[in-house]
C-alpha cells in the first residue's frame, strides 16, 4: 500500500521503505520524564515509510491515511499552523539539520496501523519512520538514542507536547518477545522476556485525545515543582519510604502526584523482577494498582478508561489491565492467559459497547523489533 502510494503521489517507484513500530506502555506511566523507569514493548503495528532522495533541499510528503500532502524546504524550517500533522516530520527533519546532519531533500509516502491519539505512540512511529529513513538515505552516523532524543525535541519544539524519551527509544530499540526495563536517566535498558502463555490485548476505547491540548504539559510542571520543593533533582531520586516521610511537605494536589509517580517506579521495578522469574499473578496484580493510581492520584484517566480497565480485570484469565500511555483517553493494556484470549475479547467488547454506546477495537499485540528498512 505504502509503495502504491508513493508511485503515484509522485509517479516513481521509491527507493526503499522503512518501518518504525507503535508501542504499548506495560507499567511505568508518567515516570519517563521524571527521570524514572518505564517497561514498554514496541508491538506489530506499525508506521511505513516509503522514502526517496531528491537532488535539491525540497520535502515533498503524502500522508496516506489522511488523505493530504505538504511540502517545504529544509532551510529555515519552522512549525506550520496550517498543515500541523506535518510538524512531527518538520520537527524531526529540523533536528537532525541542527545537530549537524547534512540532509538531502526527499520525497516520502507514510501510512500505518497505529490507531492515531489511541495511547499507542502513532506520533512517536511516525517520527522514528521518518528519522530512520532520513538516517539510511543520506547514510547518516548517528545512534539510536540520538535519534530518539531528536524525536522527542520534534514533539517540544514542532508539536508542543512535553514528553519524555521512552516512545521514540521503545520505537527503536524494541526486541522481539521482550519488553524493555528503560532507565530514563541514564539511557539503560534491559530486555524482559515475556510469558508465552499469555497474550497481551489492547483496548481500545475510541475516544481520543490530544497530549498538546491536555493536561499532560501541567502534570509534567507539577512533578517538577514537587522535586523542587523536596530537594531533589528529579522524583526519581526518592523511593517510597523516603517520601512517605517527606510527603506531608506538599500541598495536597502536589502530594497526590508526585506519590503517583515514586509509587509507580517502585511498582515498575518490581512488575519487571516479577516477570523474569515467571510470576504473572504479581505482575497483574501490580498493572491494576498503576490504573488505580493514574485514575486517582494522577488523575488522567476519563470514564472510558476506568469502564474498560474494570471490565478487563473482572474476566477469567485476566492477569491484570490498566491505561495505557498519557491518558485522556485511548487504550487499555490487558495481559490475558492464552486460552481465554477469545472469550475475553467477545466479552469485554460486547459490555463496553453495551455501556458506552460505542463498540470497541480490541488487538492482539506481540512484542516486535524497533525501526528498520524492510526487505
Amino acid at each position: 500500500m505504502t509503495r502504491t502510494a508513493f508511485e503515484t503521489a509522485f509517479g516513481y517507484p521509491p527507493w526503499r521503505l522503512f518501518r518504525a513500530p507503535g508501542r504499548i506502555n506495560l507499567i511505568g506511566e508518567h515516570t519517563d520524564y521524571n527521570d524514572g523507569f518505564v517497561l514498554p514493548m514496541a508491538i506489530d503495528r506499525a508506521v511505513w515509510v516509503a522514502a526517496a532522495p531528491r537532488h535539491d533541499r525540497q520535502v515533498r510528503v503524502r500522508a496516506i491515511t489522511l488523505n493530504e500532502e505538504d511540502s517545504f524546504v529544509l532551510d529555515g524550517l519552522r512549525p506550520s499552523s496550517r498543515v500541523r500533522w506535518s510538524n512531527y516530520i518538520r520537527g524531526v527533519l529540523a533536528g537532525l539539520e541542527r545537530a549537524g546532519h547534512r540532509l538531502g531533500g526527499m520525497d516520502l509516502a507514510y501510512g500505518g496501523d497505529v490507531p492515531i491519539g489511541g495511547g499507542l505512540s502513532s506520533s512517536a512511529a511516525v517520527e522514528v519512520a521518518v528519522a530512520t529513513a532520513a538516517r539510511h538515505l543520506f547514510d547518516l552516523d548517528v545512534s539510536d538514542v540520538e535519534l530518539a532524543r531528536l524525536c522527542q525535541q520534534a514533539e517540544h519544539e514542532f508539536v508542543g507536547t512535553q514528553c519524555g524519551l521512552m516512545d521514540p527509544l521503545i520505537c527503536l530499540a524494541g526486541q522481539e518477545n521482550h519488553a524493555l526495563l528503560i532507565d530514563c536517566r541514564h539511557l539503560t535498558w534491559q530486555p524482559i522476556p515475556l510469558p508465552t502463555d499469555a497474550v497481551i490485548a489492547v483496548c481500545d476505547t475510541g475516544k481520543r485525545r490530544s497530549l498538546a491540548h491536555s493536561a499532560y504539559n501541567e502534570r509534567r510542571t507539577q512533578c517538577e515543582e514537587g522535586a523542587r520543593r523536596l530537594g531533589v533533582a528529579a522524583l526519581r531520586d526518592l523511593d517510597v519510604q523516603t517520601f512517605d516521610a517527606q510527603a506531608d511537605q506538599l500541598p495536597p494536589l502536589l502530594r497526590k502526584r508526585c506519590r503517583h509517580v515514586v509509587y509507580e517506579n517502585d511498582r515498575t521495578l518490581r512488575a519487571a523482577e516479577a516477570l523474569r522469574r515467571g510470576d504473572v499473578a504479581v505482575f497483574g496484580l501490580l498493572m491494576n494498582e498503576s490504573h488505580a493510581s493514574l485514575r486517582d492520584l494522577y488523575e488522567v484517566s476519563c470514564e472510558e478508561l476506568d469502564w474498560m480497565a474494570a471490565l478487563a480485570q473482572s474476566q477469567p484469565g485476566c492477569w491484570g489491565a490498566r491505561m495505557t500511555g498519557a491518558g485522556f483517553g485511548g487504550c487499555v493494556v490487558a495481559l490475558v492467559q492464552a486460552d481465554a484470549i477469545e472469550p475475553f475479547c467477545q466479552t469485554v467488547a460486547m459490555l463496553y459497547e453495551r455501556q458506552m454506546l460505542r463498540k470497541p477495537a480490541i488487538y492482539r499485540c506481540r512484542a516486535a523489533a524497533g525501526a528498520g528498512p524492510v526487505g
